[in-house]
Formats: C-alpha cells, structure tokens, sequence
C-alpha cells in the first residue's frame, strides 16, 4: 500500500520563488521536502497552541470561574497600562 498520495499546488510567485530558492541554495532536496517540512511546521504550531489552550487558559478561566474576585476589570487594566505609559513616558 502506497504511503503518500500525490498533490498538484498553485502557490503565489513570491511562494514558488521561495519553494525554489530552498530547493537550488541545497537545503532541500526537492520542492516536496519544502513543503512537507512547511506542513510538519504548521503541525507543531497547532499542536504547541493546543498544548497552551489546555495547560495555560482553561486552568486560567477555570479559576476565574471559580473565584471571580481573583480577576480585574477591562478598565482596570486600561487605566493600569495608561499609568504606566505615562511613567514610562516622564523617565523617558
């Protein structure tokens, strides 16, 4: 049973240039291994934003849920971020 399955792309020129210059400057072997690499690297980025989705945010919001005077309003953190601009500003 065949393990890959042949695709045909049309990519923008300033991709294709890309794709090529990869492939003549010998980093890659073929365009394939460009674009199979591309895909392995959208792959982990997915992944690494699931990971943090599940492991950093949830937990977060769980716990905001939980107890709710552990979180600041928007305005809070406008008005913080604002008296820290204008510190940051006058030392400057």
């Amino acid at each position: 049973m065949r393990t890959t399955q042949q695709f045909s792309i049309t990519l923008p020129n300033e991709m294709a240039k890309l794709v090529r210059g990869k492939v003549s400057s010998g980093e890659y072997a073929s365009e394939s291994e460009v674009i199979r690499d591309g895909l392995r690297a959208l792959l982990a980025r997915d992944q690494a934003v699931q990971n943090w989705l599940l492991n950093e945010v949830a937990p977060a919001y769980d716990a905001i849920k939980a107890d709710p005077t552990r979180s600041i309003s928007a305005q809070d953190v406008r008005a913080n971020l604002t008296a820290e601009y204008k510190k940051a500003h006058k030392a400057g």
